[in-house]
Formats: structure tokens, sequence, C-alpha cells
């Protein structure tokens, strides 16, 4: 083959590859207007028919139920659908957590159907279990307020822009409850008989939280010497500030000489044993909560009313009156009785001698 035969097979060559670009810019040209087209189309089909993407909002955040378990969390999200087409709520991904520490998740699968031009509420419910928060943190304990931050994803199907996830966020504080402390510090009596005594319960609360608790309603049992007294009611409402301590007195009766020989102890002002266990029903900044409380292996001490702590053999004398004019005490305290009366006035005459 000549040498001058070279350079037209180049020629050729270049010309095949300029032939083949002019194609494939052909072709690329081609696809975008198709898609231009498409595009067109589909704004044109949005405008006509009036399709749009549906817009989400939290419109409230509940606390149905609070204790020293759990907390039941209620949030409202406002949907609306401006579609002529009702729209399924395909999933709903929620998260809560706190200094960026996850505290729970979780997935509600088929949440439900918005209806075409419509508006839903919908209800996602959430449970925070404080014994996986305190074994999982050690720094967050009973009685603290935890700040919050709620990440809720819906993920909703709508016509002509498919799948789409509406982001939500909030944000707040919420409690780790601490059940407060109760103390019956003494108990002083109106009307001290063997049949009914009449009586004022002196009790300590202390609020162990960091938020005030307002008290409603008692609902308890006290047992003195192993003896039920049974409950009463709350006289009027009390707020105990946060980690303060209130006192509250509550009227009672009961029957002394249901107690049998344990009474000689609580007439002699002595200790006397108690329990008391029930439940509180209290007003929070995060809503009503049911708290319990307890205390086993107390000791009071019962006091006429208008009686100092240093004047017991005073007293005695007062119930000894009392019991002796009732005649109706049983042979074993009458002896109690009348022995410690005897030494009680030999201490008065020899104090005076």
């Amino acid at each position: 083959m000549a040498s001058s035969d070279k350079p037209e097979i180049v020629d050729r060559d270049v010309k095949d590859k300029d032939k083949d670009g002019e194609k494939e810019e052909g072709q690329g040209g081609f696809i975008d207007k198709v898609k231009d087209f498409i595009h067109d189309i589909g704004e044109k089909i949005e405008e006509a028919i009036g399709f749009g993407k549906p817009t989400a909002d939290v419109t409230g955040i509940h606390l149905p139920c609070i204790n020293l378990d759990k907390a039941d969390i209620v949030i409202d999200v406002l949907i609306k659908n401006p579609n002529p087409v009702p729209i399924p709520l395909i999933d709903i991904n929620y998260l809560i957590e706190s200094d960026g520490r996850k505290l729970v998740s979780g997935l509600i699968p088929d949440a439900g159907t918005i209806h075409a031009r419509g508006e839903e509420t919908v209800k996602i419910p959430m449970t925070l279990i404080y014994d996986d928060i305190k074994n999982t943190y050690d720094d967050i304990k009973p009685g603290s307020i935890v700040p919050y931050r709620i990440k809720v994803d819906l993920i909703v199907d709508v016509p002509v822009f498919g799948r789409l996830t509406l982001p939500l966020e909030k944000t707040g504080e919420i409690p780790i409850p601490y059940k407060p402390d109760i103390d019956l510090e003494r108990i002083r009596f109106q009307r001290f008989s063997f049949e009914e005594t009449v009586a004022i319960l002196h009790l300590k609360l202390e609020n162990k939280n960091d938020f005030d608790l307002g008290l409603n309603t008692l609902d308890y049992e006290i047992w003195l010497a192993d003896v039920s007294i049974g409950g009463a009611e709350l006289q009027k409402s009390e707020k105990i500030e946060k980690n303060g301590i209130d006192y509250i007195d509550i009227p009672i009766t009961f029957r002394p000489k249901d107690f049998g020989s344990a009474l000689w102890d609580m007439i002699r002002g002595k200790g006397t044993g108690y329990t008391m266990k029930g439940n509180i029903n209290v007003d929070t900044p995060f809503g009503a909560m049911k708290l319990p409380i307890s205390k086993e292996g107390g000791t009071t001490r019962l006091k006429k009313e208008d009686d100092d702590d240093d004047d017991d053999d005073e007293v005695c004398l007062l119930h000894i009156f009392f019991l002796i004019c009732e005649g109706t005490c049983y042979s074993d305290l009458k002896s109690n009785i009348i022995l410690y009366s005897k030494k009680y006035l030999s201490a008065q005459v020899e104090r005076k001698l």
C-alpha cells in the first residue's frame, strides 16, 4: 500500500468519530426533550387537577399516664392533604432523645389514610420506661426533670410526587417522679375513750422531686401496734414545694379497746409502732400523678391535743382519770393503771419532800 493512502484512513476515522458524536448528541438531546416534556406534562396535570404536597404540624403533647414506672406520651400531629384523592400514611418513625442520647424509638406501620382535600389529627403514642432509662444512663436520677427532643418522620405516598417524608421536631421536659417520704410524727387525741377516740394525725410529707406537688387526696390505711385504725380524708389541698417538707393534720376516729395490752404503752406516752400504706393524688406542672406512700417500722406517740412533749406523767394521769371514770377498763389494764398511779404519786411526794 502506498504511503499516500494513510492520510485517507486517518481522515475517515475522524469523520466516523464526528458522526458518532453527532449521533450521541442527537440522542442526548432527544432524551432531555422527553424529560422536559414529561416534567411539563406533570406540572400541567398538577395545576389542572390540583395535586400538592401535604403538610404536618405538632399541635399538642399529652401525658395521659405518668407514675413511678413509666410515662405514656401522646403526640397530636395535624396532617393536611390538599389533593383530590386520599393519601396513605405508610409509616411513622419516632425517636425521643435527651442531650443527644436515645431514650426510646419505634415504628408505626400502616398508620391510616388522610382524606381527600381534608385534614386529620393523628395521635402517636409512645411509652418511656423509667427503669430502662435509669439502667442506661446513671446520671438520670429519680425526682429529676429531663429535657427531651421528639423527632417524627411521617412517610406518605402522594400521586405525581411519589413517596414523601414529612419531618417534625418538638422539644420539652419530662419528669422522672420519685415517691414522697411520709412520717406519722404524733397522734394528738381530742376525745379519748375506750369505745371511740377522736384524734388528729400529724403527718410529715417530704417531696423529693425537682417540681412542686399539689396534694389533692390521700388514699391510705394506718396500723397502730399491728391493729388497723383505717384511714381518713384530707380536709384541704396542700402544696408541697419542690424538695420541700410540709406538715398535714388529718382527723381520724378509732377504738382504743381493740389494741388490748398495747394500749398501755400508748397511754404511758411510750413510742407506738405503726405502718402506713397508700397513695396520694397530686397535681404537677406535667399533669396529675398518683404516687405511692409507705412507711413500715415507724414509731409515733399518743398525746392530748393541748399537751407539750415533756409532760408525759400528767398526760398519763389524765388518761387514767378518763379510763377509770368510764369503768370499761380490762382487768389487766386496770392493774397496770393502779400500779402506775402509785409510782407516779410516790414520785410526786418525793419531789415535794
